[in-house]
């Protein structure tokens, strides 16, 4: 095995990791019979990503993409129905994914109906699959917005924190060495959620305003 192809193995085993990481979310609802402190944003960002990027790998006939992208949409369906069955403000969830399930219904129809066929098709799914991406990983900002208003930061979900520096630094290196042109899309994954760590707010500590 040579080392793309170790790496694109590594690329594999990080991305597959950092979808089961929500596990921690789930048996957290499950103990305490509760959504609080769980964040529902990341969970709902990350199935947009997972099911565009499926849809690229069906177009482009890429099994591993589609593989990968199935076992993600499976684990964050699963997050999703359990935080609707245990969260209080079951309104803002719906209209969330009333929201998600718009742009899904959008984005289907311009890429079924309104673009033909071909590279120019997988070329700007492939971007707005990128989009789709940078949100999933921007989306635990509203927790820091939370936290800032609050006393105390405990609600600040680690989802995506741990594992998203490792699948966005290998995932950065991939292209790199292929001299291809999405790899800044990996190294804004690496750096956003390193930003995160770095700020503390993923410590669930307790602080004093």
């Amino acid at each position: 095995m040579d080392f793309l192809q170790l790496l694109s193995c590594a690329c594999i085993i990080f991305t597959v990791g950092m979808f089961t990481t929500g596990l921690t979310d789930l048996k957290k609802m499950k103990a305490t019979q509760s959504a609080d402190n769980v964040q529902f944003l990341p969970f709902l960002t990350t199935c947009l990503n997972n099911l565009g990027w499926l849809y690229y790998g069906l177009l482009k006939g890429d099994g591993t993409v589609i593989s990968v992208n199935i076992i993600g949409a499976c684990l964050q369906t699963l997050y999703i129905i359990t935080y609707c069955h245990y969260t209080k403000d079951k309104r803002r969830v719906f209209s969330q994914t009333l929201t998600m399930v718009s742009v899904l219904c959008v984005g289907w129809v311009y890429f079924t109906v309104v673009i033909p066929s071909g590279e120019a098709q997988l070329s700007q799914l492939g971007l707005a699959c990128s989009v789709f991406t940078i949100s999933m990983y921007l989306s635990p900002l509203t927790d820091l917005v939370t936290s800032s208003q609050c006393f105390y930061e405990e609600s600040a979900s680690v989802h995506l924190s741990d594992s998203a520096p490792r699948t966005g630094l290998t995932g950065y290196s991939v292209p790199l060495v292929l001299k291809k042109k999405n790899w800044y899309r990996n190294i804004f994954v690496f750096l956003v959620p390193t930003w995160y760590r770095s700020t503390g707010s993923f410590d669930n500590t307790t602080h004093s305003l």
